[in-house]
């Protein structure tokens, strides 16, 4: 069968896969795709492929398993999920129908509320009532702003429930609501602050003292959350208490003790839980049904059992009144400070610049139209290319003074000064236009050297880092000569603990390769040549890995490289490495420019359609505000998707295996540049599916689509009544080292993507199949229809493991902390919502 996959006459059972064959990834996934279609065989994953490497030693490995006991279990096996019905379109079509006029209508209110209040304060007699009533109008309108969703939420949906119930119905539009308010809620700045968690609990929360939440991903049905004194929540975890499963919203319980640590990157879904002092380790997943018993400590996806302490920072006194004083600081400098000063500057703006430049107003009311265009292009791209300017002269200075304050190795407690300047430096380093801007290219090198990362001697590639890159502290940030860095690297250069934080140097060793959505910690044991694959988790203990690959959460070693991946090693050095990269940076300059531009165009209509009736405070005004934001958005949806088709010379592209100084890569990497920030406006609305076809995906009839993103629009196919999660991704390519490699992916009708899941390349699913939670199906996969496939890498779940549709996850759940407030009475049900109720 081997053989035959390799298009060779025989095969050793005793030939190394990848060294002796000079097999790859993609041949070997089919290969094991080969294997699970035949009954009479043992299934095969890339796992056992990678950890048992011949014929011979596979066949022995797969033969003692097959003769060990399974192991025990306390819990009765449970059915079969179903598999997704068909969707109804008037149904489809009505609630996308309700979701725009509800937005319609949110967006009414926002406008009017702000153009009454501008008018007031713009009418002010002198600057110092000018200030007065720009601090009146901007603590009201922010105050407003944050407690129209927790209001919303309770008349709306009261207490949540466990529950399941159909997208694309009335229920589901009260969830989406509730939803969308809660993520657009400004309070979301403020994550990190104690007065985030008192947001939670207004929304019903139920959170104990002197807990620390770092991840701005909202919590939705936050009724089921349970959170216990001092734990410790790091950026980017998934905790939503609910998941789209099968065309369903299902809602459950998250509950976690007290003293509990929470990773990087971690997703929890529902029915989990974690008792008192238990951690989950950075890049790891509880699955529905799963729990980590008290004072445990578990990671990887699924996770497991690990005596690895991710607690490495000292405790120090970090009491309520300095918690009370934080939370307390942020919104008045919010509301004293940023908005009065900020309202203040924007009716400057809009006043003095025309007056300077002989005009009245900038306003097609007192202007002529020609004088109008005139005046909003030079404002527009004085904005615009003033940000650029400026914002790089203090991204380069203001955040290397204040993290001079801050000497590392030493644990200071949370919520002081050198806390609130951590965060600043932080959130100022991580600004996604410049990484957008210059990623990508070889001038992303110069950008993060100015930052402040120690690049030691760079070997330039021209694609060492992508246009996603993030890190807490720069000047603590050491990347190794000749290292490669795909998109999605986090640099942790902290470490947290409930009550103090300490930051610390991070170094990735040289002539490297990382790939996608990586977490980096500090004090990360990989060394020189190492190959970190796609969502790896990266070690704590053990030996310093040189030389090797590493794959998997927790991370296995697989070969370094293979031959494919050599066979453009001769343009990697020499003076035609020098043409090609000389040829690359004219190109990638030019990128460059011409998306700075068409980024300013985009702004430039924008301007203009807010500056049309500024001076309009009438009702016909608010309700033209409101048209033209609509109109804006509008504009920018098809600009964008029409520049992106434009680019593609408006035909789909095609499976390619080159060198990265290929022309034909540059223009793929063209694509990458343009702006998609504007997507997640239309998550879980039948809008999203819209623009996917605008874009070029092939998309079934009703797929609902909670955050996904496509990477390549025109290489996806996805069928009927799909499901795709919130944070998943589906990326029809890699680069590893200098090579790129893109293929088709294909999914059947019903099949789900679970929240923060990833799919490479050139996989296939079934129709009815479903990729669990955080799970990484690999490049070359093919998932049998109605199958379930969940870890990372993943691989097929017997079916005996499966949880039912829409019961509870069983006594895993009861794990939770001493004196465990009683269920609520009202809510969501398994029938649906409840009668609201004020709460």
């Amino acid at each position: 069968m081997l053989a035959d996959v390799m298009r060779v006459d025989v095969v050793s059972v005793d030939s190394h896969f990848f060294d002796d064959l000079g097999a790859d990834s993609m041949v070997m996934a089919r290969f094991c795709a080969r294997i699970r279609k035949r009954t009479d065989l043992p299934p095969v994953s890339m796992k056992d492929i990678y950890r048992h490497t011949t014929v011979r030693s596979l066949a022995s490995a797969l033969a003692d398993a097959d003769t060990t006991p399974p192991p025990a279990t306390t819990a009765a096996p449970a059915p079969a999920e179903a598999a997704a019905a068909p969707g109804s379109t008037p149904r489809y079509v009505l609630c996308g129908t309700l979701q725009l006029l509800a937005f319609l209508g949110y967006s009414y209110l926002t406008v009017s509320a702000s153009t009454r209040g501008c008018a007031w304060v713009d009418d002010a007699p002198d600057p110092a009532q000018l200030y007065r009533r720009a601090v009146a109008f901007g603590s009201a309108y922010f105050i407003g702003l944050c407690a129209f969703p927790i209001a919303a939420k309770w008349l709306l949906i009261g207490r949540w429930k466990p529950a399941e119930f159909p997208v694309w119905g009335l229920t589901y539009l009260r969830f989406w609501i509730v939803k969308s308010l809660v993520h657009a809620n400004p309070v979301i700045l403020f994550v990190g602050s104690p007065l985030y968690v008192l947001y939670l609990r207004a929304l019903g929360a139920r959170i104990g003292r002197h807990v620390t939440i770092l991840s701005r991903t909202v919590p939705v049905c936050t009724d089921l959350l349970t959170i216990g004194a001092d734990t410790v929540i790091r950026k980017d975890s998934f905790f939503l208490c609910y998941r789209a499963q099968a065309g369903r919203i299902q809602t459950g319980p998250v509950t976690l003790g007290q003293d509990v640590f929470i990773g990087e990157r971690t997703v929890l879904d529902i029915h989990t839980a974690m008792g008192d002092g238990a951690q989950l380790g950075h890049t790891s997943t509880l699955h529905r049904g799963k729990a980590v018993p008290a004072g445990q400590r578990w990671h990887g996806s699924p996770a497991q059992r690990t005596e690895l302490n991710y607690l490495r920072v000292p405790p120090k006194r970090c009491g309520t009144l300095r918690r009370a004083g934080f939370g307390f600081l942020g919104p008045a400098r919010m509301l004293l400070v940023i908005m009065p000063l900020g309202i203040v500057a924007i009716d400057a703006l809009l006043n003095e610049v025309p007056r300077l430049l002989g005009q009245s107003a900038t306003s097609m009311e007192t202007t002529t139209p020609s004088a109008f265009f005139m005046d909003t292009l030079l404002l527009s791209a004085v904005l615009f290319f003033g940000f650029v300017v400026v914002g790089l002269a203090a991204l380069f200075t203001v955040p290397r003074l204040l993290h001079l304050a801050i000497k590392p190795g030493k644990a200071y407690p949370l919520y002081g000064v050198r806390y609130a300047l951590h965060r600043t430096v932080a959130r100022m380093t991580n600004l996604k236009f410049f990484i957008w801007l210059f990623g990508d290219s070889s001038y992303i090198v110069h950008y993060l050297k100015c930052l402040g990362y120690d690049l030691s001697r760079v070997e330039q590639t021209g694609s060492n880092f992508g246009s996603q890159v993030q890190q807490e502290a720069p000047y603590l940030t050491t990347v190794g000569s000749g290292t490669m860095v795909a998109d999605g690297l986090s640099v942790m250069n902290a470490d947290y603990s409930s009550t103090s934080f300490s930051v610390s140097r991070t170094s990735i060793g040289a002539h490297s390769f990382l790939g996608n959505h990586i977490a980096y910690p500090p004090g990360g044991r990989t060394g020189e040549n190492v190959l970190l694959a796609t969502k790896v988790m990266v070690p704590l203990d053990g030996p310093v890995r040189e030389g090797v690959g590493l794959l998997g959460s927790p991370c296995f070693e697989i070969p370094r490289t293979v031959e494919r991946d050599t066979r453009f090693d001769l343009l990697r050095s020499g003076e035609e490495l020098r043409r090609r990269l000389a040829a690359k940076n004219r190109h990638n300059l030019r990128t460059m420019a011409i998306m700075l531009f068409l980024r300013w165009l985009d702004f430039f209509v924008l301007t203009l359609l807010g500056l049309a009736t500024i001076e309009r405070y009438d009702a016909a005004g608010q309700l033209l505000d409101t048209v033209f934001l609509m109109a804006g958005l509008g504009f920018t949806t098809a600009y964008f998707a029409l520049i992106e088709r434009f680019l593609a010379r408006f035909r789909p592209l095609r499976p390619r295996v080159c060198s990265i100084y290929d022309p034909y890569f540059w223009r793929h990497e063209r694509l990458w540049k343009v702006p998609d920030t504007h997507f997640h406006i239309f998550n879980g609305t039948p809008f999203k599916s819209v623009l996917w076809r605008m874009l070029g995906v092939r998309l079934g009839r009703r797929v609902f689509d909670d955050g996904c993103f496509i990477t390549e629009r025109t290489l996806t196919a996805i069928g009927d009544d799909c499901t795709l999660n919130a944070g998943s991704k589906i990326q029809c390519h890699s680069q590893e080292d200098g090579t790129f490699k893109s293929d088709h992916i294909t999914m059947g009708s019903g099949c789900t993507i679970g929240v923060g899941a990833l799919v490479h390349y050139g996989v296939t699913m079934g129709d009815g199949s479903v990729l669990d939670a955080d799970s990484f199906l690999m490049k070359g996969e093919e998932v049998p229809p109605h199958a379930r496939w969940e870890g990372n890498p993943a691989a097929e779940v017997p079916r005996d493991r499966y949880q039912p549709a829409g019961g509870s996850a069983g006594p895993a759940h009861k794990l939770l902390v001493p004196g465990e407030v009683s269920p609520p009475r009202r809510g969501i049900g398994q029938q649906g919502l409840a009668k609201p109720h004020s709460g």
